[in-house]
C-alpha cells in the first residue's frame, strides 16, 4: 500500500480510468444533513507527535467522547489509552489496525487522521465508506493520486472531510483576510508576498530500546526499519519533505489571502546538509499570480538547518501597507506606508489596535543611505486566540458534524491548495518552471 515516490508521472495521470474527470464542488456544500446526538464518538488513528498535539486540543473541546485510538505502534497507543482514560474516557479501546477498528466499533461518528501522509489516503477512505466523517491532517497524501482519491471518497459517499490546513479557521487570520484585505484594503493594490519557517538542526526521532515494533509488523504496514518509521516526513515512501510539511500551510496562505491561484512557479532546493535522507533539507519558490489588478510574485523560503530570520510568518505587502502575520502572535504587525491616507478611524472601529510610535527618523549625518525608508507605524491585530492553534479547526469540523456549519476547508478546497505544493516539488525536482494547467485543480 506504499505510494510511489514522486515523479512527473503523478502530476500527468488523471482519473480517466474511473470515469471522472469533475470540476471541484463548492465547499459551502459540505454540510451534514442532520446532527448527530449533542455527544459525538470519535477516534483518533496516530498518535506520533501530531497526534498527540491533536488528542490535547481535542480534550478541550466540550460533547466528544473517545472511544477508540488506532496506532501501528503499542508503545504509542498504550501512552493514548492511558492518558484518554485518566482524562474522562474509559471506554476507550486500542487497536493496531484502523480497519480493525472500524469494524469493531460501529458506534465511531468521527475519525481524526494523524498517520504519515502515505497512510492518509487508506485510512481516510476505509473510514468515509464505513459511514464516518474524516478529519485528516494534511498533506493529504503525498501523491496526487491519493489525495484526489479522497475528494472521490467524500463525494461518493456524501461524508463530510475536513483538511488540517488550521489557519482557515483561526480567527486572527479569518479577521486579517475578512476585515483588513477584504473590506478596508488597507493594503492597497497588494503587490507582493512571501513567506518562511526556518527552523534549527535536529537529530533523529529515536525509540525506546524495549519498544521497538517488531521487523514484521513495520514491514506490514510499509515501514523498512524503525528508523523509517519514527522519521517518516523525510523518506518519499511516506511523507511530502519540508514543503510539504511546513509550506503547505503558508502557501495555502498564499492562495487564500489572495483568494487565487498562482499561474507559475519555480523553485531550488536540495539535501544539501543532511545525508541520510531522501527530501530536500531546504528550498526556495517564486510562484506568480495574476489578479484582477496585476501580477504578483510570491517567494517561499523554508530552511531545516538553522532558525534564524525571525521565525516562521507570512507577508502581504501592497503600496498602502504590509501584512506581517503569523499563529505566534509575537510576530504579527500591519505597516502602514508613510504616504497611506491615515488609519486612525480603523483604529476607531477597532480593525487595528495601535503599537508603540516608531524611533525617530536619524539625524541626516547618521543616515546609511540617502534611498532609506524610515521605520513605518505598526499596528495590531485586535483579535486574541486563547485556545490551542488547531482547537477552532477542529470546533468547526465537529459543528459541521452536528449540521451547525459548513466546513472552513473541505477535501476538494484543500486538493486547489495543496496541487500548488504538489507541483512546486516538481518544478524543484527537475529544475524547470511549471505552469499551472486548469486539470491540475480537477478531480
Amino acid at each position: 500500500m506504499s505510494p510511489a515516490s514522486l515523479t512527473r508521472r503523478r502530476f500527468l495521470q488523471t482519473s480517466s480510468a474511473a470515469g471522472l474527470s469533475l470540476a471541484l464542488s463548492s465547499p459551502g456544500a459540505l454540510l451534514a444533513q442532520k446532527s448527530p446526538s449533542d455527544t459525538l464518538n470519535i477516534a483518533l488513528v496516530g498518535l506520533g507527535a501530531q497526534g498527540r498535539i491533536l488528542m490535547e486540543a481535542l480534550l478541550k473541546i466540550p460533547g466528544i467522547r473517545f472511544v477508540a485510538v488506532c496506532d501501528i505502534w503499542e508503545y504509542a497507543r498504550t501512552y493514548g489509552e492511558r492518558l484518554l482514560k485518566r482524562s474522562g474516557h474509559p471506554d476507550v479501546q486500542a487497536f493496531e489496525n484502523h480497519q480493525d477498528m472500524l469494524a469493531k466499533v460501529p458506534t465511531i461518528d468521527a475519525v481524526i487522521v494523524a498517520t504519515s501522509d502515505d497512510w492518509h489516503a487508506p485510512v481516510t477512505n476505509d473510514a468515509l465508506r464505513a459511514g464516518k466523517h474524516v478529519y485528516c491532517e494534511k498533506m493529504m497524501s503525498n501523491t496526487v493520486e491519493g489525495a484526489r482519491s479522497m475528494v472521490r471518497t467524500m463525494r461518493e459517499t456524501g461524508k463530510l472531510l475536513q483538511i488540517g490546513h488550521q489557519r482557515k479557521s483561526n480567527p486572527r487570520y479569518i479577521f486579517a483576510r475578512s476585515r483588513l484585505l477584504q473590506e478596508a484594503k488597507l493594503l492597497g493594490r497588494v503587490t507582493g508576498a512571501q513567506a518562511q519557517w526556518n527552523r534549527a538542526v535536529a537529530p533523529d526521532l529515536g525509540w525506546p530500546a524495549k519498544h521497538v515494533i517488531p521487523a514484521e509488523t513495520l514491514a506490514r504496514y510499509g515501514f523498512p526499519s524503525m528508523h523509517q518509521f519514527r522519521n517518516w516526513r523525510w523518506f518519499k515512501k511516506h511523507g511530502g519533505g519540508p514543503l510539504s510539511d511546513l509550506g503547505a500551510h503558508q502557501i495555502d496562505m498564499f492562495n487564500w489571502m489572495l483568494d487565487a491561484l498562482p499561474t507559475t512557479v519555480i523553485g531550488s532546493g536540495g539535501l544539501d546538509y543532511y545525508k541520510d535522507r531522501d527530501w530536500m533539507d531546504n528550498a526556495m519558490l517564486i510562484y506568480e499570480y495574476k489578479l484582477p489588478t496585476g501580477t504578483l510574485r510570491a517567494f517561499y523560503q523554508v530552511q531545516t538547518t538553522t532558525s534564524s530570520g525571525g521565525g516562521y510568518f507570512e507577508t502581504f505587502m501592497g503600496d498602502q501597507g504590509t501584512l506581517k502575520i503569523s499563529e505566534n502572535p509575537r510576530l504579527t504587525a500591519v505597516y502602514r506606508e508613510a504616504a497611506a491616507p491615515s488609519w486612525e478611524d480603523l483604529v476607531r472601529r477597532n480593525f487595528l489596535s495601535a503599537q508603540a510610535a516608531p524611533p525617530p527618523a536619524p539625524a541626516s549625518n547618521t543616515q546609511v543611505d540617502a534611498r532609506e525608508t524610515a521605520a513605518l507605524a505598526a499596528y495590531d491585530i485586535p483579535i486574541v486566540l486563547n485556545k490551542a492553534i488547531h482547537q477552532p479547526h477542529l470546533e468547526n469540523f465537529f459543528a459541521a458534524v452536528k449540521g451547525q456549519a459548513k466546513l472552513n476547508c473541505p477535501a476538494d478546497e484543500a486538493l486547489r491548495s495543496e496541487m500548488t505544493i504538489y507541483r512546486a516539488i516538481e518544478a524543484v525536482e527537475t529544475n524547470t518552471r511549471i505552469t499551472f494547467q486548469p486539470s491540475d485543480f480537477e478531480v
